[in-house]
């Protein structure tokens, strides 16, 4: 794995801090967040990990439930599951508070969700859920109970899981021999077209490409058929997945075209990564010109959203508390803390808090349409936001 891009110290990204916290500066754990490209396999992972038990415990905060944006893809997705595959028994790895679950018959459908918090949730909605990491022994539990699964699914979770060879092994130890995986991850291709340099943080230990699932996915006699482009997450990549003895299912030119665009773009040349490297650089000194610039006039700002990709941001930009105001979020877990690493404060989000400020950072920019409809008055009335992708700007 070779370094191409530095993003320097950085806190635990969803570890938001109390009053209290703040008095304690061994509460804090930083890290060293580098990421490298791996010119065998292709993969594009960071260089330092932190232990999945201080990341995933049992007061994670983010809820995919709260999102509109994602409540909808859940529904689209479980409607399209149902009617094309028809699984006699659907798994999700990663189930977070249950909200594609609650889309399937409770008595066909099981979760994975080593979060206590979020698995208790899901429990009390009807579904089971067994709070463990996912592995072989979990996989082999699963199979002795309820014998093969016929339809896998896991968004935005395999690339917070390590060894990736473990997670296949135990996939394809209970996946049926017609059975489908599908897997939803942001992509690598956007994040490199984007200057999405946010996408890593402590608990992405990777962003895939289609490249790299091919090779990662290939000594287990599985194969890509399908592909779908989601807007979610600043764009993500679905891939449907089956194994290679099922030729029932023909490989659909989606996958060709996909590979394609990511072989135009060269994304299996190191020099590639360099480039965006020098993009990142780029942009962080016009982020902090366009925010210095803002101060100078003695304009007032907050963000908006506290996400996890913000933190990056943040803490590689060196953004504080004389820059940024306060942040409003609508998530009860985040609210009344302060952010990781530059203890800005997050306030309940509150309409009337927006009109306080001259102009609003866009933390969760992946959200924006979902925002800015939501903010039409705000936006009418003349108040601005700030994003930094593709590249920072006032819109």
């Amino acid at each position: 794995m070779k370094k191409f891009l530095d993003l320097g110290m950085q806190p635990l990204a969803n570890k938001y801090l109390t009053k209290r916290d703040l008095l304690d500066k061994k509460k804090e754990q930083f890290y060293h967040l580098e990421v490298g490209f791996d010119k065998k396999t292709k993969l594009v992972s960071i260089l330092n990990t932190v232990s999945s038990k201080k990341m995933f415990d049992n007061n994670y905060p983010y809820k995919s439930s709260m999102s509109k944006t994602m409540n909808s893809s859940f529904k689209k997705l479980s409607e399209k599951i149902i009617k094309i595959f028809k699984p006699r028994l659907f798994l999700e790895i990663g189930s977070n508070d249950g909200s594609l679950l609650r889309n399937f018959n409770k008595k066909r459908a099981i979760g994975v969700e080593p979060c206590k918090n979020l698995a208790i949730i899901t429990s009390k909605k009807g579904y089971k859920t067994y709070s463990e990491y996912w592995d072989l022994k979990l996989a082999k539990k699963i199979k002795s109970k309820y014998k093969k699964v016929d339809l896998i699914y896991s968004a935005n979770t395999l690339s917070h899981i390590y060894n990736l060879d473990k997670v296949f092994r135990s996939i394809t130890h209970v996946l049926s021999d017609e059975g489908i995986l599908i897997i939803e991850e942001p992509s690598l291709l956007e994040c490199l077209k984007r200057i999405a340099y946010d996408q890593f943080y402590n608990e992405h230990i990777y962003v895939f490409s289609l490249l790299a699932i091919k090779n990662l996915i290939k000594k287990y006699n599985l194969e890509v058929f399908n592909i779908e482009q989601l807007s979610t997450h600043g764009g993500s990549i679905r891939y449907f997945i089956k194994r290679n003895s099922n030729t029932k299912i023909k490989i659909n030119n989606s996958v060709k075209r996909q590979l394609n665009k990511e072989l135009t773009f060269k994304m299996d040349k190191f020099n590639t990564y360099i480039n965006f490297k020098k993009k990142v650089e780029l942009s962080k000194k016009k982020l902090v010109n366009l925010f210095n610039n803002i101060k100078k006039n003695n304009k007032k700002i907050i963000g908006y959203g506290s996400t996890a990709k913000s933190v990056t941001v943040l803490n590689y930009c060196k953004i504080t508390r004389e820059i940024i105001d306060f942040f409003v979020d609508t998530t009860p877990d985040k609210t009344k803390k302060y952010m990781p690493g530059t203890h800005i404060f997050i306030d309940k989000y509150n309409k009337n808090l927006l009109h306080k400020a001259d102009y609003v950072f866009l933390g969760a920019w992946n959200f924006k349409e979902e925002i800015f409809k939501k903010e039409k008055n705000f936006i009418k009335e003349g108040g601005r936001f700030i994003t930094h992708v593709p590249v920072p700007r006032i819109i």
